[in-house]
Order: structure tokens, then sequence, then C-alpha cells
């Protein structure tokens, strides 16, 4: 049975592919030692977490909200104005006509927690997105209206504001890169609208990815249900280690596979969003993917880790020096492991930062000095770039038929019209390059790491990779504008 996709909160708002957006036990004894090292103890089951339970409850909400939803056209006879029909039909609880029904309001139930004495609360987006109103149950009963702070879509979170004229009880943030697998953790929220529950498992895996560029989710066993979006999961010091988010579900329930946005995540999200009800991210410029064995053997690297760039527009990489090619092996001081690593370190590099990236390129690494701008800005800017055409002349090689891309061409396929490279016209069916996703309609625009604007110089790159030994060829291919590297055997 497949997983579906859930109403991310009592009242039908959105959703994440077959995962739903929502706001057991452990082995009791000792662990066998190996060898000559010391045994290793593994804790007991909790006796209880009824005094962890009344800690952290105060701080603990309830989030209703409520969503004016456009009301539908009934199809219906027309009248003539001032038919006496039309009082019948309002009569009837018709007002406007036959053809109208009045707007209705829609109510959602989520969870959240607060951070400060002060009111400020953190929940998930998808709990409050469009609504009209907000209001915020505690766990003694009282209710405040809120108002939105700010919201991050991208890591589904959302701080909202109360007022109140007493301090607020309030939880602080865990390190969630400390928790283990295996750890113990206690979720609290709104379950199906049940008012204040608690559940309590294990954390089962770590660093899940989801669908987000800077996921970072907590997997635990913990029961999580529609309801609970935005509420907290907490370590066993009452600290908030991530924010309860999604399930992964067959039929709509928890069948123990949730999902937590982790607290090193939702803290630097929450920050910004306090300061300046928005996020600022850092933004370096480029255009990665990862490296598979077969591009690290055509590149000549001894391994697959770092990013490797793909496209290089105007931007702080660009003006630092860095080119289509380059494989980024560290950020700040510190190593990049692939395009996922990257990406988290950059965003979390304060905007117009100066942070030293190192590259590889060739057979040698360089430091570049890059000075990060914004990616919400960058993020609305078009990028295009370009270069000059030849006339075409078709060939078949590397289990493709290739072409010159025309100008024409280039506009129809989504890319700037002095776009340079090799169109692709066909891919054989049994070919490496069909294995590899190639298909007609895409651009080749580098071979070798190098531009290629006509058939001969396609043909060099593949002789060059001959003559040094290189079993497969890298091709920087273009679809839509989009580039990524893909290795093909020149054997």
């Amino acid at each position: 049975m497949t997983a579906q996709t859930i109403p991310q909160a009592l009242g039908g708002r959105g959703a994440v592919r077959g995962l739903a957006r929502f706001a057991g036990a452990a082995m009791l004894g000792l662990a066998l030692a190996t060898g000559p090292t010391a045994p290793a103890f593994a804790r007991g089951v909790p006796e209880s977490f009824a005094d962890l339970t009344e800690q952290v409850s105060p701080a603990v909400v309830n989030i209703t909200t409520s969503t004016t939803v456009a009301a539908p056209v009934r199809p219906g006879p027309i009248f003539p104005e001032g038919s006496p029909f039309e009082d019948l039909f309002r009569d009837f609880g018709m007002p406007g006509g036959p053809g109208e029904t009045a707007p209705q309001r829609s109510n959602a139930l989520g969870s959240g927690f607060v951070i400060s004495e002060d009111g400020f609360i953190v929940t998930n987006n998808h709990v409050i997105e469009g609504a009209d109103e907000i209001e915020v149950e505690f766990f003694s009963g009282n209710t405040l209206p809120a108002k939105v702070v700010g919201t991050d879509p991208k890591t589904d979170i959302a701080v909202l504001k109360v007022e109140s004229t007493k301090p607020l009880a309030f939880v602080k943030f865990g390190n969630s890169d400390v928790i283990r697998v295996g750890d113990w953790v206690m979720a609290m929220g709104n379950p199906l609208g049940q008012g204040f529950s608690v559940s309590a498992g294990i954390v089962s895996a770590r660093n899940r990815e989801l669908s987000g560029t800077y996921d970072d989710f907590l997997q635990t066993d913990a029961a999580i249900n529609r309801g609970n979006s935005g509420g907290p999961l907490f370590n066993m010091n009452g600290e908030v280690v991530g924010v309860n988010t999604a399930i992964l579900s067959p039929n709509g329930g928890s069948i123990g596979i949730g999902f937590s946005m982790a607290s090193n995540v939702v803290q630097k999200v929450v920050t910004q969003l306090r300061e300046f009800g928005e996020t600022r991210r850092g933004w370096l410029g480029v255009k990665i993917q990862d490296i598979s064995p077969d591009m690290a053997e055509a590149m000549g690297l001894k391994s697959t880790v770092g990013a490797l760039v793909t496209d290089v527009p105007a931007g702080p990489a660009a003006d630092a020096g860095m080119l289509a090619g380059d494989v980024i092996t560290a950020f700040d001081g510190g190593e990049v492991k692939n395009t996922r690593d990257l990406v988290r370190r950059v965003a979390d590099a304060p905007v117009g930062q100066a942070v030293r990236v190192t590259v590889t390129r060739g057979d040698k690494s360089q430091t570049l000095l890059v000075t990060l701008g914004r990616r919400e800005l960058a993020e609305a800017e078009p990028v295009q770039t370009g270069m000059s055409t030849p006339q075409p002349t078709e060939r078949e090689m590397l289990g493709m038929t290739i072409v010159p891309v025309s100008p024409d061409q280039a506009v129809e396929l989504g890319l700037a019209e002095t776009t340079q490279g090799l169109l692709i016209r066909s891919v054989s069916a049994d070919s490496e390059a069909a294995k590899k996703g190639l298909r007609a309609g895409d651009v080749i625009t580098e071979a070798g790491q190098q531009p290629v604007a006509s058939l001969a110089e396609l043909d060099a790159r593949v002789a060059e990779a001959k003559a040094a030994g290189r079993k497969s060829l890298l091709l920087l291919i273009r679809r839509g504008g989009e580039p990524r590297f893909v290795a093909l055997p020149v054997f």
C-alpha cells in the first residue's frame, strides 16, 4: 500500500508528495561488548514521562485558524430583475439570487509552543497560511489572538506573537545535532483536535530529507497525527529538539513514521523572522550537482566528495573568479561533502560576509574569497548566459544524433538566443546516453570542462579523453536552462 497525502491540518491545508504536513519501545538491558572494549550501557525505559509533561505543558499551545472561503457559484435558472421568483430563492437561504451562495468560514487546527515570556510562538507555516484569524489556546484554557510575525515556507516554520498581561511559560531549544538514533523523545500537541496530548518514542533516524532545499528532519516513532503540526518534540531535558511537521502514512493515521524539523535549523529561521520578519540567507551564485563515480573518473578526481559547479551566472561566485567545472571542496573553513551540505552552509552564512571557498580546478586546488549575496533577492532575478552559434552540421556520436544549436532553437528550448552548444536531436534507446537520462532537446554546452560550439570541438575533446587514458568524457547538459553534468563512455 503506498503512502497517501493527507491534509496538513484539520481543515485541509496543503501537502507534500506522499507525506502529510502535520502539525515504541526501546530495547532494555545491556549492549553486548565486542572485543576488549568496555561494555556499552543502554538506558532503560523511563519510569514515567509525567514529570517532564508537567514541566513543559504550560508552554505548549493549541492553534485554531479561521479563513474565509470564496463561495462557489451554483447553477440555477436566471430570472429578470424584479421577478417574484427572486424573493422565493432568497427566502430559501439563497442570498443574491439562484446562482449565488454566501462566503463560508473554514477552520483548521494545529499546535505550537511558546519560546519567550513576552509571547513569541513557533508553529508550522502550513498551519496558519492564508488565515484571517489566529487564536491560541494555552494549557490553562485561556485563549489569546495571535498575529503573524514572519513565515518561511522553505522550512515550513512560522513565528506568531500574542500580547499577555502576565509573563508566559516558555521552553528553550536544544541542540538537535547531539541527538542520537535511539534517544527517547516526547511529542506534544493537538492531534485530531482532541486537545493537549502527549506521545513518546525514540528517534528512529536523523538527517532525513523530504522535499525541501533546507530539510533536516528527525524521524521518530512517537505518534504524530493531524493537528500535531507545529508542536514540539522534546528531549528528556525538556528542550525542543524538533518541530513536528510531517508523517508518512498509507491510511492517514500515525504508523510510527513521523518527521520533526531539527531544532538547529528552526532556531536560525526563528531568529531571522523575529529580527527582520523574513529570512535572509546567504547566496553564493552557482548551480551545483553531486559527483557520481563515473564523473569523478572522467574528471580525474580521487573521490566523489564535494559539489560540482555546473553554471556560474553573474553574482558573487563569478565576481570571485569561480568557473563551471570547479569542484567546491571547502566553504568558510569547513569541508563540503556534497551539494546538500554546501547549500545549508551557504544559507547559514551571513549576507555580505566574505568567505573563503576552496575549489579543485583541473589537478590544482585554489581558494577564492567570495562576498555572499542574499538568496531571496537573487531568486527574483532572471539569469541568462550565451554566446554565438555556428552553422549546423549533423552527426551521430556517443549514442546521439547532434547538431550545433541555432538561435531560434535555443529560444524554443528556453535558453538565451545567443547560447552556444550542440543540440541533441535523438538518442539511441540502447545507448549509455539514454541510460543517463539524456533526450532529444538537451543541449551540450561543454565537453571535458571546455566549451563546445562545433562537432570538431567535440571530436577534439573525445580524442583528448582517450589520450589521457580516461574511460569517460564529462558533458555539461542544459535542459530548459538548467545545467547538469553527465559522464559518457568514449571507448
